[in-house]
């Protein structure tokens, strides 16, 4: 069984600032085991959009972020744990500390507003390290 991605207990689809989608790293390559190649710019480059499928429609989200972290240390970036911001000083703080962990800089952020979304899975090379890509919300018109 491989498990199906889930959205974060914590998130509430028609309000999150930012969804947050959990999947396995399978070593079969399937689920979310790809987002370990965004620690390559070159694969960023290639795969720069997340395609979001629901019921309700398709949406897509440009990459602005890729970056491993160790969680569960006692001073983790709680990335897990932002859904809403409460202000837009919250909201651009998260955005900040995503782009200062980057890998590289995909030339792209978010503004106060824009939705975002966080897909998460394991990853080896720390312990209990994750694998996190972020993206915000674009209209089809603004794609590179």
């Amino acid at each position: 069984m491989s498990g199906t991605p889930f959205l974060s207990e914590l998130c509430d689809p028609e309000d999150a600032d930012n969804l947050i989608i959990y999947g396995h790293h399978m070593s079969s390559e399937k689920m979310f085991a790809a987002l370990d190649r965004y620690k390559s710019e070159e694969f960023y480059q290639e795969h720069p959009i997340i395609q979001y499928s629901t019921l309700h429609g398709k949406e897509q989200y440009q990459i602005i972020a890729a970056f491993a972290v160790p969680v569960y240390t006692g001073h983790d970036f709680e990335y897990y744990s932002f859904t809403k911001a409460e202000n837009a000083e919250d909201y651009l703080e998260f955005v900040k500390e995503c782009k200062k962990r980057s890998y590289y800089d995909t030339g792209y952020t978010a503004r106060y507003g824009d939705k975002l979304i966080t897909l998460s899975t394991c990853e080896y090379l720390h312990k209990n390290g994750r694998m996190v890509v972020v993206g915000c919300k674009v209209n089809t018109n603004e794609l590179k």
